[in-house]
């Protein structure tokens, strides 16, 4: 028997406050349980931070948001949404490493081969050339402790990842050279800054799960159309009613067994609320007593920029790359999904993670200044004129995952019955990703129905991106 044949939400009204992934996937598993519902949005589209915009004709994403083979709850979702066909399936983890040199560029390759683990990333490892025989030849090693840390040891989050790795035999060097490189697009911090438990789940999870755990996916199509629109017609075909421009000012019981979400207009009645807004916005809304509330703003936030250009030509063959000893961090080819792969013209977005040093920064010093440090990394970049650019802020992208912070993660479930949580930022077990949003979503609404099995979404549980700115 399904958990849809349970029909354990059948005939109630549950109202989704927020349209973010977190949100769409309770709001959808809510429905496929049997519930009436209701999504409440404050922007006038969905997908939350996962959203599109046009400039001068061309598709551009605010961020650059891959996945991993390992998320199969984001995978589920896009089955569930009918958008499996927008992205480009996993590709075997293949990135180059570029590091401007005396003598040119410099690449290496982070590759996994089809071996056992660990050894399917051996053979790029004893080959990188990014630091010294003796620092690869010690990756083994932090590897080998790495795969033994217990996930559910709660110590682990007293350290930083950073002072972890010194005291396993990890240099500066490699920790910028390897580690920093997964950790800070996937934490967004550096792991000087990040817990110790959060960075452990992404490398034991992403990187020692399998050997196929690393591989990469990425949007073909915009960001826009692949969550917001697909969102919305799965939505339209369960019955759901959505509105947007709504700002949710307060959700609280009724005094009769239901609950009423107040907004600027008025109120809306319910049987059960799903809260999938971000923790300094769910604070404000949520009813006082809710556990640990009071210190959701402690999780704090960390930013993300992104830069994106267009040449007049192609100056890169490789869809994905990432930065060494540069300001650039990753860039990824978006011309195919911008419409742009008839013009001539490349576009390339370059992603920077843990940019809070970058807010201040206007756009035309960003560009500029990326620009630069791009032409050091790929030298056609000199020899192509840049046609258009703009600068995208999330400045509160994800909470800070620094030490201490997982203890002020909450549960999905609240003190009643009725009241559930979700968002990247909840206790997820993994990081502020879209896996960890749609997982919050669905833990959600399984919370409401009272199923303690996993969804079938999820399969297989695994306790485991002249220059206008654009904010």
């Amino acid at each position: 028997m399904t958990t849809r044949e349970h029909g354990t939400l059948f005939g109630r009204h549950v109202v989704v406050v927020g349209a973010g992934l977190a949100g769409l996937s309770a709001a959808l598993e809510c429905a496929d349980l049997g519930a009436r519902v209701t999504v409440l949005e404050r922007q006038r589209r969905l997908g939350g931070l996962t959203w599109s915009f046009s400039r001068n004709g061309v598709s551009m994403d605010n961020g650059q948001h891959v996945f991993l083979a390992c998320c199969d709850a984001y995978l589920g979702f896009l089955d569930r949404i009918g958008a499996a066909d927008g992205v480009v399936p996993p590709r075997p983890l293949d990135v180059p490493v570029v590091a401007p040199g005396t003598d040119g560029p410099m690449v290496g390759r982070l590759r996994r081969q089809d071996l056992p683990v660990p050894f399917h990333l051996a053979g790029a490892l004893l080959r990188y050339q990014h630091i010294s025989l003796r620092d690869r030849l010690a990756l083994g090693r932090a590897l080998a402790a790495l795969h033994r840390l217990d996930l559910e040891d709660d110590r682990l989050d007293d350290v930083t990842f950073g002072a972890w790795l010194a005291a396993h035999g990890q240099s500066k060097a490699a920790i910028a050279a390897v580690w920093d490189l997964i950790t800070v697009p996937t934490v967004n911090l550096p792991a000087s800054e990040a817990s110790l438990a959060v960075a452990a789940m992404v490398f034991k999870t992403g990187l020692l799960s399998s050997r196929q755990a690393s591989d990469i996916g990425w949007s073909a199509i915009p960001l826009g159309r692949l969550h917001g629109e697909r969102a919305a017609a799965a939505l339209h075909r369960v019955g759901a009613a959505v509105h947007l421009g709504v700002r949710v000012a307060g959700v609280d019981e009724d005094g009769d067994g239901g609950w009423r979400v107040l907004t600027g207009d008025g109120r809306f009645d319910a049987d059960a609320v799903v809260v999938a807004v971000p923790h300094e916005e769910a604070s404000a809304i949520v009813p006082k007593w809710v556990d640990g509330r009071a210190r959701w703003f402690e999780l704090g936030s960390s930013a993300i920029v992104d830069v994106h250009l267009i040449f007049e030509r192609s100056v890169t063959g490789w869809p994905i790359m990432a930065g060494h000893s540069s300001p650039v961090q990753w860039v990824f080819d978006r011309t195919a999904s911008s419409g742009l792969e008839h013009s001539g013209h490349q576009y390339l977005a370059l992603s920077l993670s843990a940019a809070d040093h970058a807010l201040g920064r206007p756009p035309e010093e960003l560009v500029r200044r990326v620009v630069e440090a791009l032409g050091q990394l790929l030298p056609s970049v000199s020899e192509a004129r840049l046609v258009d650019a703009a600068v995208t802020k999330e400045r509160r992208a994800t909470f800070r995952a620094a030490p201490g912070t997982q203890s002020l993660r909450p549960s999905a479930i609240t003190r009643r019955a009725g009241l559930v949580l979700a968002g990247a930022w909840t206790d997820t077990g993994w990081p502020a990703t879209m896996e960890g949003a749609v997982r919050s979503g669905s833990a959600a609404a399984r919370a409401l129905a009272g199923v303690s099995a996993t969804h079938a979404w999820i399969p297989s549980p695994i306790p485991q991106a002249h220059p206008k700115e654009v904010a």
